[in-house]
């Protein structure tokens, strides 16, 4: 059974744990998908991970779709929110309406997520739910403000830490279903988490927040570099180097194929 937005309510006002992972292609969608992950983020990470930009600023609409699309078709189970990449929402609330929409229209995602909360997009939310798009707010680290904020943690001072909580409940008044804290200290993670109602997701925000988002590349070790929050339950870099090595290796000898069985 497909979990829903209220699915995600539920957990939080039941105590339960939301897991969360990202996905950009149709195999490893249907592996997480089938292991029981609660949402499916067809994140704007791809940019980097899948697709080399240097960040995620490169990444257009229409690669993100192309992708989004693969995801829904791997996904039976998890709720699938969808990244509106860096300036297709950012201009106008009417652009925001344009690309949400098309989102929605041409893929299953049940969602789409948007960085910050700041009144501009604060404003932005509100038009996109009252239009019926159901939305996903981000605030902390993001990394579409890279080249103003950079990677490092947020909301260290206690003004900061102010400012992100203000940006979390505005959030929250103007309708999302559900809001990301990324990499901001886990004292202030669990006074957000406490302070609204709806479900937090964090990553590298502690162990406080309704649930918990790594970028799967991440968690299996096929990322080049690992964020300091990010562990790596696999290292399928070195199985695929190994595995590749192998086969080479086999070929050159002259072992692979093999004889025939015909």
């Amino acid at each position: 059974m497909a979990l829903s937005i209220a699915s995600l309510t539920a957990r939080k006002q039941n105590h339960q744990p939301i897991v969360a992972l990202t996905a950009w292609e149709y195999a490893t969608a249907q592996v997480i998908d089938r292991a029981g992950v609660d949402l499916i983020l067809v994140g704007d990470s791809l940019g980097m991970v899948a697709l080399g930009y240097k960040n995620t600023l490169p990444l257009t609409l229409e690669e993100i779709i192309h992708h989004a699309k693969a995801v829904s078709r791997a996904v039976n189970h998890a709720l699938i929110v969808v990244d509106l990449p860096f300036m297709t929402y950012q201009a106008s609330a009417s652009q925001a309406l344009r690309s949400a929409g098309k989102i929605l229209k041409v893929t299953n995602a049940q969602g789409v997520k948007l960085e910050g909360g700041y009144p501009e997009v604060v404003a932005t939310v509100q038009k996109l739910v009252r239009a019926g798009i159901p939305v996903m707010g981000h605030v902390g680290l993001t990394p579409q403000s890279v080249h103003s904020m950079g990677y490092r943690m947020q909301g260290k001072s206690p003004e900061l830490a102010e400012q992100i909580l203000a940006e979390a409940l505005a959030l929250e008044g103007a309708g999302i279903f559900a809001l990301i804290l990324e990499h901001i200290p886990s004292d202030l993670a669990k006074r957000i988490t406490e302070t609204v109602t709806v479900p937090t997701i964090g990553i590298g925000a502690g162990p406080f927040c309704d649930g918990q988002i790594l970028v799967s590349h991440d968690l299996l070790g096929l990322s080049e570099t690992q964020p300091p929050f990010a562990p790596k339950y696999a290292d399928l870099r070195a199985v695929i180097r190994d595995a590749v090595t192998q086969f080479s290796q086999d070929v050159r000898d002259q072992k692979f194929p093999g004889m025939p069985h015909n």
